[in-house]
């Protein structure tokens, strides 16, 4: 039985209910507030136009950042044209899941890409939201909050976020926060990009690189979000 009228607002899902509701919402651009490792993310099926802008909308800032998108595994990444086939792309997949998140080329641009042909994807550490992510479908994660604030850990503080839009909140409980996953761009000769959760020493021994110099960042503009990255 699901949630719907549990409180005033955004009607919420629990883990255990029916996914059919979550699935129509996402078929029709709707926002699914939901739990990633640390804090709340904003989640849109990325090949949906429309939902994608009402994440640009909610979180107060121009369409001009590509948005992570997270999946349940590799098949579901190589569904949505993501090139998974690459020897450092196959090294990414055998490391998840983790908190660590890939630039990776795209068969084609996705609304959720930001007209680039790259995406930046992770397979999540967290078992229950890989569990959802199977049902659903790859989402995209970005933090949410208004651009430029700290990201929401708490469920009911998501009401006042998207006051207004067509959404959902996941109902995962109170987040611990922390750390954004660590940032590695695969396109080409790896790259890291960020430090984060995942063990910098552990990445640069994984795929053999050296961390990119400050300023030299040819990756696609990839939105700074909290452990949702």
């Amino acid at each position: 039985m699901s949630a719907r009228a549990a409180v005033a607002g955004a009607p919420v899902w629990r883990f255990g209910d029916a996914v059919a509701p979550l699935r129509a919402a996402l078929e029709r651009g709707a926002i699914l507030a939901l739990p990633t490792e640390s804090s709340y993310g904003l989640a849109v099926d990325p090949r949906h136009a429309g939902g994608v802008e009402a994440i640009y909308r909610v979180k107060r800032r121009a369409p001009r950042a590509a948005l992570l998108v997270v999946a349940a595994d590799g098949s579901a990444l190589a569904a949505l044209g993501v090139d998974v086939t690459s020897v450092a792309s196959r090294r990414f997949l055998a490391l998840g899941p983790a908190p660590l998140t890939a630039v990776l080329p795209l068969a084609r641009p996705l609304p959720a890409s930001a007209g680039e042909a790259s995406l930046a994807v992770r397979i999540p550490a967290d078992s229950r939201l890989r569990e959802l992510l199977a049902a659903l479908g790859p989402l995209t994660a970005t933090s949410a909050n208004v651009s430029g604030e700290p990201p929401i850990l708490e469920p009911g503080a998501l009401h006042a976020l998207l006051a207004g839009e067509d959404a959902w909140i996941v109902d995962g409980g109170v987040l611990p926060g922390g750390a954004p996953s660590t940032l590695v761009d695969l396109r080409a000769a790896p790259r890291i990009l960020r430090s984060g959760a995942f063990p910098e020493a552990q990445a640069l021994a994984w795929f053999e690189v050296s961390a990119a110099p400050a300023g030299e960042n040819s990756a696609p503009p990839v939105e700074n979000i909290s452990e949702n990255a």
